[in-house]
């Protein structure tokens, strides 16, 4: 198991999906791990602050109370503070004297972010600046930041490798390829040590941020119809929340991931039609509606995980159908008797 005790850790934007499964395993793992989250993206005073008819509010609400639970058992302290305020931001940080810093902090969603580029950029670059800024300052070991794979836009290939050229399409892939390169800099002109990662498709209990598999399943639950962009030939890189969380996990606790660029995904793509298919293993009575596909949506498949294979260890193990098999099983659980609003396209 790769050695991450001791290690003070920051995650700024770890109240999410992402950053709260990977505080509690750092902290399983004998870090020091603290959290920094506005709780405001994708986060419960956004879905608290919505009127009470709203579709799935008290759902979504629930899951994000689960995720801070879960925090709390794992006696992960939370800073409640928005990262776009430079001063108080830097305030937090000097309480916990990071040794590495795990940037989250995002509107995890393409839609939304080509909706509102303003709040996009205010949440993604700002707050990564603010980030990098203190960390080059106060003498921070390595900085850890979360981009996706939609640097990419249109892959080339099937399987691509991180050195496949940077062309993304729209704002969120845009966005996040714009902080890769002041990440880069960051080491250029400071001599900050950084890891960078992307994911991919990334599912499991925990997510609110309505990727497709949330929207298939939460639609199949009530008898709606799984609406599919295009005609469901298209090839996504499913990642499971356990495996990317052990990736990065993986980034921290590996000096080779020094100044490196990584795919933490599952490492082999699946069609939308094969998660349908998977899907109807739990809800056989489900439908399907096929509708015109977004035209910022970049055609994706494959990523290449060899050289974090080679580097870090890393070792995807969880397929499409186990994901979703305890995916299913957590929504069930979760829903019990209540009553789960149809989950509608995504937004």
């Amino acid at each position: 198991m790769v050695d991450v005790a001791g290690k003070r850790i920051a995650l700024v934007g770890g109240a999410g999906f992402i950053g709260h499964s990977l505080a509690v395993e750092l902290k399983e793992r004998g870090a020091e791990v603290e959290v920094i989250d506005g709780l405001t993206v994708n986060n419960l005073l956004h879905y608290t602050g919505l009127p009470p008819d709203s579709p799935n509010r008290d759902l979504y609400v629930k899951i994000i109370e689960q995720r801070l639970a879960k925090l709390h058992a794992a006696n992960v302290p939370l800073h409640v503070q928005d990262a776009r305020d430079y001063h108080a931001l830097s305030h937090v940080l000097d309480k916990i004297k990071p040794s590495v810093i795990v940037h989250l902090a995002a509107i995890a969603h393409a839609g939304k972010s080509n909706k509102d580029p303003m709040s996009t950029f205010g949440h993604s670059l700002r707050t990564l600046e603010n980030a990098l800024d203190y960390a080059r300052a106060d003498g921070v070991e390595h900085f850890v930041f979360f981009s996706s794979s939609m640097v990419y836009g249109n892959f080339l290939e099937p399987e691509v490798a991180e050195t496949h050229p940077t062309d993304p399409i729209g704002i969120y892939g845009a966005l996040k390829l714009a902080g890769e390169k002041i990440v880069m800099a960051y080491k250029q002109v400071f001599d900050l040590d950084y890891t960078i990662i992307r994911p991919s498709a990334l599912y499991g209990p925990g997510c609110v941020s309505r990727r497709v598999s949330q929207i298939f399943i939460e639609s199949a639950l009530v008898g709606d119809k799984l609406r599919v962009d295009g005609d469901g030939d298209e090839r996504i890189d499913f990642s499971f929340i356990d495996d990317v969380v052990d990736g990065v996990v993986r980034t921290i606790g590996v000096p080779a991931s020094r100044n490196e660029i990584f795919n933490i995904t599952t490492g082999g793509s699946r069609s939308l039609r094969e998660l349908i298919d998977i899907v109807r293993e739990h809800f056989p009575e489900v439908e399907v509606q096929y509708v015109e596909r977004d035209a910022l949506r970049p055609y994706r498949g494959t990523l290449k995980i060899d050289k974090a294979r080679d580097l870090l260890g890393y070792d995807p193990r969880t397929t499409l159908e186990d994901g979703l098999d305890r995916y299913v099983a957590w929504y069930r659980d979760l829903v019990g008797d209540g009553v789960l609003a149809g989950a509608g396209p995504s937004t």
